[in-house]
């Protein structure tokens, strides 16, 4: 039995990577016009109020509820796109908490164009510290040590957004699974079942040349029992990700992998939990034998944090 890809492999995805090609400025500008677009259409019916109120305005940006800043690219690129006189300034950084009533960043340009850019900056901004910021209550609750899982998120994304929130679970302290379908594979319940069962499926996946590309990619298997638990891990899983276990059948699971990983003769997969976890239940899970907990709620129901754009009254 050939032993799996070293930890040095990118067996893992290659999330970090795409994350940074798609929040690039190249990427970004399609998104950010389509934004402004859609809000703006044939025009501002309100510009005129401004029509002869040229000079440069100044506005903030007001956390109205404590959180985890990300986003402030975005901002950034909504004015840059709208008018090149606009400068923003920020006080904080993506990553960094930030308190009720802190001013996070200062906007000078045009009242017309400012105006024009709040909401679809806004959006953006309350969207991604949303994310952040409660991934960030999921990694505080799980704690620190080397022997705590990490917190990783899904596909679970808004279409066209998913670089940016899932940049927003790195920046709230999380960490990023594969980005898409190209950069690792993954068998989940449906796989399996069309394909017969989890070797049936795997053997599939090795005559269509999976295992001979180079880089190595990795092989996340979805498991809902301890026999396919068993059965995964004589399939070249680099994860075994346990569905909707409890803790005794997730603590039993990883026992008996580990036996059969040494019987084997080959390096003890990942284990990965998922499933119904939530803010109220993580605690039971992060004392657990296993690396990684997925969450898909920090991307498909995360609440927005509240955020204002202000200006000073005459």
């Amino acid at each position: 039995m050939e032993k799996q890809a070293s930890a040095t492999d990118t067996v893992h995805g290659q999330a970090p990577a795409l994350i940074r090609k798609f929040t690039s400025a190249k990427y970004l500008k399609p998104i950010i016009s389509q934004a402004l677009q859609e809000d703006l259409g044939t025009g501002d019916l309100t510009e005129g109020l401004f029509a002869s109120s040229p000079k440069t305005e100044n506005a903030k940006l007001v956390a109205k509820a404590d959180g985890i800043l990300s986003g402030s690219y975005l901002v950034d690129a909504v004015y840059r796109h709208l008018h090149p006189r606009i400068k923003v300034k920020w006080n904080f950084k993506d990553g960094e908490p930030i308190k009720k009533g802190q001013v996070l960043a200062t906007i000078a340009g045009p009242i017309a164009a400012l105006l024009q850019g709040e909401r679809v900056a806004l959006n953006f901004l309350q969207r991604m510290s949303g994310i952040a910021t409660l991934t960030g209550q999921f990694v505080a609750l799980i704690g620190k040590g080397k022997s705590k899982p990490r917190i990783y998120d899904t596909r679970k994304t808004t279409p066209l957004l998913r670089a940016f929130e899932k940049k927003a679970v790195v920046d709230g302290g999380g960490s990023s699974h594969r980005f898409a379908l190209y950069d690792m594979a993954m068998l989940k319940d449906n796989h399996i079942d069309a394909a017969g069962g989890i070797s049936e499926a795997v053997q599939s996946l090795g005559e269509s040349g999976f295992f001979d590309r180079r880089p190595r990619l990795g092989l996340c298997i979805e498991v809902r029992s301890l026999d396919e638990a068993l059965e995964a891990i004589g399939c070249r899983a680099d994860i075994i990700m346990l569905d909707n276990m409890s803790p005794a059948t997730i603590r039993t699971t990883a026992d008996k992998l580990k036996r059969r990983a040494r019987s084997l003769g080959i390096r003890m997969p990942e284990l990965e939990i998922s499933g119904g976890i939530t803010v109220k239940n993580i605690k039971k899970y992060s004392e657990l034998p296993v690396q990684r907990i997925s969450v898909g709620a920090l991307t498909h129901s995360a609440p927005a944090l509240d955020i204002s754009m202000l200006f000073a009254r005459p």
